[in-house]
């Protein structure tokens, strides 16, 4: 959902991993074991016009996921700024986001956690309530032509989160609807993130 600008590695040469370029400012949001923008960092050879945030602090994240410590000195060595405890509600406070804007800001998968069924109005509403929150600070935090991008299953029950209304609803508008394929980014595991299974991935599916 839009509203791009131009690092290049050290040989001054712009790099790109599908939607993403070394030239981009990049706000990756809701990160479970950084995985994600480790594999960006990789392809870039460098990350730093990327900041990577967590909702979990740093010793959650690591009690959780198994790759995290690893992906995160990768992150370290390629210079991408990485901060925990970032509530995508509340982010444009943050005293390293605030008053910063980016070409580009992700959040892959947002979920409320395992509370009800997916298919309960109370979870969806959960959910929608993720989303719209987050929408509501991108909205502030996006270059003149920066996008918002949201990876999201799309059968039902998730069609029920009415993403595109959500953003239509805050001044955003769809751009474009992409498949995602999980094999573009070498490296890159979604992870559930909460319930018992914290550390299993899942199949992303429609």
């Amino acid at each position: 959902m839009g509203k791009c600008s131009s690092s290049a590695d050290d040989n001054g040469a712009e790099k790109w991993i599908e939607h993403y370029s070394s030239s981009h400012k990049i706000l990756l949001v809701g990160e479970g074991d950084f995985s994600f923008a480790a594999c960006l960092a990789k392809q870039f050879g460098t990350a730093e016009n990327m900041i990577a945030t967590s909702f979990d602090s740093k010793e959650v994240l690591m009690s959780k996921y198994s790759n995290a410590m690893s992906n995160l000195k990768e992150l370290e060595e390629r210079r991408c700024t990485v901060l925990h405890d970032v509530n995508a509600h509340s982010m444009i406070l943050h005293p390293l986001l605030h008053l910063k804007l980016f070409d580009r800001i992700v959040f892959n998968f947002p979920h409320a956690g395992f509370i009800w069924t997916e298919c309960e109005e109370r979870q969806i509403e959960l959910h929608r309530k993720v989303i719209s929150g987050f929408l509501s600070n991108a909205n502030h935090m996006l270059t003149e032509t920066g996008e918002v991008h949201i990876t999201h299953k799309t059968a039902y029950p998730f069609s029920k989160w009415e993403i595109v209304e959500l953003a239509e609803e805050i001044g955003l508008f769809l751009v474009e609807k992409v498949p995602f394929q999980r094999w573009y980014y070498p490296g890159y595991m979604n992870k559930r993130g909460s319930d018992a299974k914290i550390n299993r991935t899942f199949c992303v599916g429609e």
